[in-house]
């Protein structure tokens, strides 16, 4: 199996469950201001969970599966690593309360729990990807809430090694600061987590309350790249099938004495899938919100890009195929012209920013090896000449120079300062 036929292989296995196979939502939430893009499969289907829609006269059921599109600003920092990605794919299975049966023999239509979930993943796992678990954790419990004993003794019926967590590791929610959440059962292969299985239980409100739900539900999250990394026994989620057309059509143009640059074109990877996306499903380049998620993360692309002095001719094939690829599992994203549209506006905006801007860090690259000058330095570059501070974090790692968390609070000082001196208002993103 390939990529497009493990995802129709899982979404198919809960269909025969009783579960409706409902389509991804888009990035940009609708009727959800907690949170500035998808971020989880579930977010679709607050409503559901709360009983304030009702999931069998909108889908016939109490159980939904779905593949979602997602988009995470918090590891955007990490991405050139084995697993960190901005845009990624979400596989999940869904039951709003009621409960109605939480026997896995059950293929009807009610809602289940616990039982049901946890021994749906063990077969999924185990019987139809043939994998092995190395282990399972689950909620140990705190001063406020119990451990969940009960998946522990589920757990134990399956015979699989069980590791105690707190809050932390396996209490997960809500999306933004409200909402459905719940203590969780998360499965790790080759030590790796894949699988997230979430109880909701509670009612979290923006004060860090919680109140415990009328009707639990379950919400369950597995990152399908790194099931196929698991899957097709790769070191990294960028050699899996998510990836592998793309950089076998981006290697040709990456001159031979960057071919080692792992890091730098794995940022390309990532950002190009991301980009096509978010362009597809309406966000456009701006300073604020995810217009500025989507220019920071195309000027990372574009640095990377020239860095490895990846020819420009490349840029709009890269983007065509990148989009022709995905197609075949995402239609939205067919339209390559409209995403090179915005590209390519994009880039001649950037072209004199970047190119100004990298020259001036080498010139002063004393001063950004100078910790008494490093952080006053590269604000200059941003407050004077509109470079990114992401982006001159990328080349004082490029020059094994280390931005320590006393430069981010002298650059946060400075920009404050400035904030009042200029009276304009920039985003928090910025920051």
């Amino acid at each position: 199996m390939n990529y497009f036929e493990i995802k129709k292989n899982f979404l198919e296995f809960f269909e025969k469950r009783g579960h409706k196979i409902i389509p991804s939502s888009s990035l940009i939430p609708q009727n959800d201001p907690s949170v500035l893009l998808t971020t989880a499969g579930m977010q679709q289907f607050k409503e559901y969970f709360l009983r304030k829609k009702i999931p069998e006269q909108d889908f016939g059921t109490q159980r939904v599966t779905s593949c979602q599109k997602c988009f995470r600003t918090t590891d955007i920092e990490e991405v050139g690593d084995e697993r960190h990605l901005t845009f990624f794919e979400m596989l999940g299975n869904f039951s709003f309360g009621p409960v109605k049966s939480d026997d896995p023999s059950d293929f009807s239509t009610g809602g289940y729990f616990k039982r049901a979930s946890i021994y749906w993943a063990f077969e999924f796992l185990t019987q139809h990807m043939d994998l092995k678990i190395d282990y399972v954790t689950y909620f140990g419990g705190d001063s406020e809430i119990p451990e969940d004993l009960e998946s522990f003794n589920i757990l134990k019926e399956l015979n699989l090694p069980i590791k105690s967590s707190g809050r932390e590791d396996n209490f997960w929610g809500p999306t933004g600061n409200e909402g459905p959440c719940g203590p969780t059962v998360e499965f790790y292969i080759n030590g790796l987590e894949v699988w997230n299985l979430v109880f909701n239980e509670y009612y979290k409100y923006p004060d860090g309350s919680l109140k415990k739900l009328e009707f639990p539900g379950v919400d369950t999250g597995m990152g399908y790249e790194r099931l196929l990394m698991v899957l097709e026994k790769k070191e990294n989620v960028f050699e899996t099938s998510a990836f592998d057309t793309i950089y076998k059509i981006l290697k040709p143009f990456i001159p031979q004495e960057y071919i080692n640059f792992k890091r730098d074109q794995r940022i390309i990877l990532d950002h190009l899938r991301a980009i096509v996306f978010l362009i597809s499903d309406g966000v456009l380049p701006s300073n604020i919100l995810r217009g500025y998620v989507l220019r920071r993360i195309l000027r990372r692309l574009f640095l990377k890009l020239k860095q490895l002095n990846v020819p420009k001719k490349s840029y709009n094939i890269l983007i065509q195929k990148t989009c022709e690829f995905y197609s075949k599992s995402w239609p939205e994203v067919e339209n390559y012209k409209k995403v090179i549209e915005v590209f390519e506006e994009e880039l001649d905006k950037f072209n004199l920013i970047l190119e100004r801007g990298i020259r001036l860090f080498n010139k002063n690259i004393d001063d950004f090896k100078n910790k008494e000058k490093r952080a006053r330095k590269a604000f200059d570059l941003f407050s004077t000449y509109g470079f990114p501070l992401e982006l001159t974090k990328e080349l004082l790692k490029s020059n094994d120079i280390l931005w320590e968390k006393e430069d981010e609070d002298e650059f946060l000082k400075l920009f404050e300062e400035h904030k009042k001196i200029s009276k304009k208002l920039f985003d928090d993103e910025v920051e």
